[in-house]
């Protein structure tokens, strides 16, 4: 049933995304890529129930679909491992009798160790508390619930408890945490392209990454619609207007995996590029795309002034955003590992709007989607001034 139900979805958002005008991305298409990548099949396209993995070979059908050709050899897929702490299994925890709901009032911090028992707690600051045992217990009180994956594991097991108004200091805890590290973590980059017509040996390149979170435990998942989920659908949108309308230079598509523990599908690529870094012209990534009504900020604006007064220019003209904010460098996502070699790129993200981030309520039906269209003609308006 879970198989029928991921080609239902892979059937719906290619069905819609014939039926608009080539001439411009389609909004309801980004939709129902948003629903169907947030959806439990895809199970927060992490390390738990094959989440990634569906997720990549869902994106490499979409590419096939609509005519891309894999970026190198016959594979749409480059593949590669890296470490990862996860929890498969039961994730159960009680404070002071009474059980608490994963995601909504703690979180096991990603780089926790198995742990079962009932352990009664020692306060050591102002909002951390400590039971020894064979495997320490810490609970950390926190303002805000904020969870990304670890690529290592530690000798406690760390539960981070929402600390909301009138919260007592806790007196005991109650815990059973399964928890398996994966040395070698096996997922792939997803890359396709569209041939250029005159200058095929020359590339521009949209990226965006695909994983999210996972889950934790067997009941509850991190949807990621913003993060990264929007990203995905306005690199496909943008795909699949590109596979009809063929430019000058070749259209490289690449979906990254292991973004969000530690930019990995991007630094791999870069250290085995499918094609010559020094080719690419410019270089787009996507990520958090589902917004957009306090504008957009691009990193790396103060690296390439030239490229950005070219967006300022076009969002002027044009009326897209209320603002093009400019950034200076950083390493906040795939966009990073490229300019490090030299590649002009931009990292563009969308603002305002809902504040869910790196948790259970970054969900499809929360975000708005309403300036995807804005970003989609922002981006193509850009690359054909280049």
């Amino acid at each position: 049933m879970k198989k029928l139900n991921a080609i239902l979805f892979l059937a719906i958002t290619l069905i819609l995304g014939t039926q608009e005008t080539a001439h411009s991305q389609q909004k309801a298409y980004s939709r129902a890529v948003v629903d169907t990548l947030c959806s439990p099949y895809f199970y927060g396209r992490g390390y738990v129930k094959n989440g990634m993995e569906r997720a990549a070979q869902y994106i490499a059908a979409v590419f096939k679909e609509n005519g891309l050709k894999p970026l190198s050899g016959q594979s749409y897929f480059q593949s590669f491992t890296y470490p990862v702490n996860t929890f498969p299994g039961m994730v159960k925890v009680s404070i002071d009798g009474q059980e608490l709901v994963a995601g909504r009032d703690y979180l096991v911090g990603p780089e926790s160790r198995a742990n079962k028992g009932s352990f009664t707690l020692e306060q050591r600051d102002s909002n951390i508390y400590v039971a020894q045992a064979n495997v320490p217990v810490v609970i950390e009180q926190v303002k805000k619930l904020v969870w990304s994956p670890s690529p290592k594991v530690a000798k406690y097991t760390l539960i981070q408890l929402l600390d909301t108004t009138g919260n007592k200091h806790p007196q005991t805890v109650q815990l059973h945490i399964e928890q398996e590290f994966i040395p070698e973590f096996k997922t792939a980059n997803v890359c396709a392209m569209i041939k250029g017509t005159q200058y095929p040996d020359s590339f521009l390149v949209v990226t965006a990454h695909y994983d999210h979170l996972g889950g934790m435990g067997s009941q509850v998942y991190f949807p990621g619609a913003n993060d990264n989920a929007s990203g995905v659908a306005l690199l496909l949108n943008l795909a699949q207007y590109y596979a009809r309308n063929p430019q000058k230079y070749t259209m490289v598509f690449i979906a990254f995996a292991g973004e969000e523990i530690g930019l990995k599908g991007s630094k791999y690529f870069t250290e085995h590029p499918l094609m010559p870094l020094s080719r690419i012209k410019f270089l787009i990534n996507t990520d958090l795309a589902g917004t957009g009504v306090e504008g957009i900020t691009v990193v790396n604006a103060t690296e390439f002034p030239r490229a950005f007064a070219q967006l300022q220019e076009i969002n002027t003209k044009q009326k897209l955003f209320t603002a093009v904010h400019s950034r200076g460098k950083a390493a906040n996502s795939d966009h990073y590992f490229f300019t490090e070699k030299g590649v002009p790129a931009f990292f563009i993200y969308t603002q305002g709007g809902i504040a869910a981030y790196h948790d259970i309520y970054d969900q499809a039906r929360t975000l708005p989607l309403d300036h995807q269209e804005q970003l989609f003609q922002l981006i193509v308006q850009f690359f054909k001034g280049l």
